[in-house]
């Protein structure tokens, strides 16, 4: 009977749903598998994941041009070295402990700091625990990259290639796309759900997304939608922010087009099935869910780092639409909405783009890693 211990951090983060999504396959492989999925950070020190998450927050929203320097800087990375070390060591023996009393038989991250410190414990104790890193966007960045990481599972060639240009071996490179639920690659009937959530099957359906945080100018964009000489309706999720989504259902009344607000969902994948074009920001997760729904995206927003290399990378590719504010958002989609040659071109583009089966893939490497 295998143990396979995954490890993210943040909950409610796309590191966590890959987490999920990676059991919920594993599962569907082998029901006698034992799964611990843990949040890395607020299993050893949660105390300071509150004051990191605090602070994050706070950069993104008020400086984000702070983050867009720090993330993957060179310099940043080389003058930081022995704090990141410094960290290990400090989690180290809370982690140990966790590999002792679960005895894992494969280790899965899908975020680099716990990753980084089962690297350290590998080299530091010898031990011989497979170690398979999980990589939830386009671009990997230097935290990565350890020389007791067994396999990195990338979502595409050219990320692959960025690590082994910065020292990975091309042997460790798989590339078997970003972990979703494996429900994601199942259909359910349209009608049946364009009436669970009272919508009408003739007019398109506008899927509206700010990731897990909500973020994003999502009250704005909304107000310009249902302004539009368009004919839709409006689908806004707003995650984890009970102020947006207080705020607008306050104001649900009020708007002409047929607009639904929902919180946290855990329907995001029959909500994709019927949306025509989502407006979101590029998370890895949601960004492979919505490939996997053959959805069109307009990127508004990204936040500076991981998004905004996720989008430079769904752009190259012409997988997405990236506009400068809601007003242009706006304006794309409304183009779309007129021109369905335009909306099947991007459907044809990610057809060529979509990993089938990601998590599937990804549970067989892991259980193949097993002794």
């Amino acid at each position: 009977m295998a143990k396979i211990l995954l490890m993210y951090i943040s909950q409610n983060s796309g590191h966590h749903r890959a987490c999920m999504a990676l059991e919920n396959a594993l599962r569907l492989l082998n029901r006698s598998i034992v799964s611990k999925s843990i949040n890395s950070f607020n299993y050893t020190n949660p105390v300071l994941e509150k004051i990191i998450n605090k602070t994050y927050m706070a950069v993104i929203k008020r400086r984000p041009e702070v983050w867009e320097y720090l993330y993957d800087n060179p310099v940043v990375v080389r003058k930081t070295q022995r704090l990141k070390d410094s960290i290990h060591r400090f989690n180290s023996a809370k982690m140990k402990t966790l590999l002792d009393d679960f005895k894992p038989d494969a280790v899965v991250c899908t975020q680099a700091f716990p990753c980084g410190i089962v690297a350290d414990l590998k080299k530091s104790n010898g031990l011989n625990i497979p170690l398979i890193a999980v990589l939830t966007d386009y671009a990997p960045h230097s935290y990565w990259i350890y020389n007791d990481v067994n396999s990195y599972v990338v979502p595409s060639a050219d990320t692959g290639r960025r690590l082994v240009e910065n020292g990975v071996s091309e042997e460790k490179i798989k590339v078997l796309g970003i972990p979703i639920d494996p429900k994601f690659y199942t259909t359910k009937p349209k009608a049946d759900i364009f009436n669970k959530y009272s919508l009408d099957s003739s007019k398109p359906v506008i899927l509206i997304m700010g990731g897990g945080q909500g973020l994003g100018p999502i009250n704005k964009l909304i107000a310009l939608l249902d302004r539009s000489s368009a004919d839709m309706q409006i689908l806004a999720i707003t995650g984890m922010n009970k102020r947006l989504y207080r705020s607008l259902a306050r104001r649900k009344g009020s708007f002409r087009k047929k607009t639904l607000i929902m919180p946290y969902s855990e329907s995001i994948d029959e909500i994709m099935e019927i949306a025509t074009v989502i407006i979101t920001k590029p998370g890895g997760i949601t960004t492979a869910e919505a490939l996997s729904k053959e959805l069109p995206m307009i990127i508004l927003n990204p936040l500076p780092g991981q998004e905004a290399m996720n989008t430079r990378y769904l752009l190259q590719r012409k997988l997405a639409i990236k506009a400068k504010d809601e007003r242009e958002a706006v304006l794309f989609l409304e183009e779309l909405l007129n021109n369905p040659d335009k909306l099947s071109n991007i459907k044809k583009e990610i057809r060529k783009e979509v990993n089938p089966d990601s998590s599937i893939k990804i549970g067989k490497l892991i259980l193949g890693s097993v002794r």
